[in-house]
């Protein structure tokens, strides 16, 4: 009986905390967090689709991860850590006698921060190995090129908002026949130390 009471007045102590996307994902609420201290908060990461931040039904694929960094009163503030596309997403895009080539590149933005990019790419047809090569060599130019151009606020959206991943579609269809091409996964590997964080 007394170690109900104390589980009880454990949830009462807890306040309801509002997460919130980063500003360059509109300031968007990703739900609510109880917590018994604020503090507690600073680390957990919280999981949402980009369908939820834009309401656009063909974002329901793509599973996005945001750390909180700080607590401001009831309000926890986010920064993006990582993206990924759907299990059963990723499955529908494989077919027979296609080939799937893919891509894993650090890079780091304009602003100091590291991420960790995989690139994807279905053909319409089964390629060799010389063409798969060029297309790597292609997701790797314009990946690097587009971090260094850009901060890392910039970079996020053109990889979740599909303009990394069309830019590469329209350089690597010259080389072979493509049905998709995506940025499949990012992961913040550094963190640049900014006033922000």
């Amino acid at each position: 009986m007394s170690s109900r009471r104390k589980v009880r007045d454990k949830w009462r102590s807890k306040e309801w905390y509002k997460v919130l996307s980063p500003e360059y994902f509109g300031k968007v609420e990703l739900g609510l967090i109880p917590a018994d201290d604020p503090s507690k908060l600073i680390g957990r990461v919280v999981e949402s689709t980009l369908y939820d931040l834009t309401g656009d039904f063909s974002h329901q694929h793509l599973k996005l991860k945001f750390q909180i960094q700080s607590v401001d009163g009831k309000v926890a503030n986010t920064t993006f850590k990582g993206h990924e596309y759907s299990r059963d997403y990723l499955r529908s895009l494989v077919r027979r006698r296609t080939s799937f080539i893919d891509g894993v590149f650090d890079v780091t933005t304009k602003d100091g921060y590291r991420v960790r990019v995989f690139a994807c790419g279905f053909t319409l047809v089964r390629v060799k190995s010389s063409q798969e090569r060029a297309v790597r060599k292609i997701m790797s130019d314009i990946i690097k090129k587009k971090a260094e151009e850009l901060n890392f606020a910039q970079f996020v959206q053109e990889i979740v908002l599909d303009k990394l991943a069309s830019d590469i579609y329209n350089e690597a269809k010259k080389v072979v026949p493509l049905r998709h091409v995506g940025i499949r996964k990012t992961k913040l590997l550094y963190q640049a130390k900014t006033e922000e964080a």
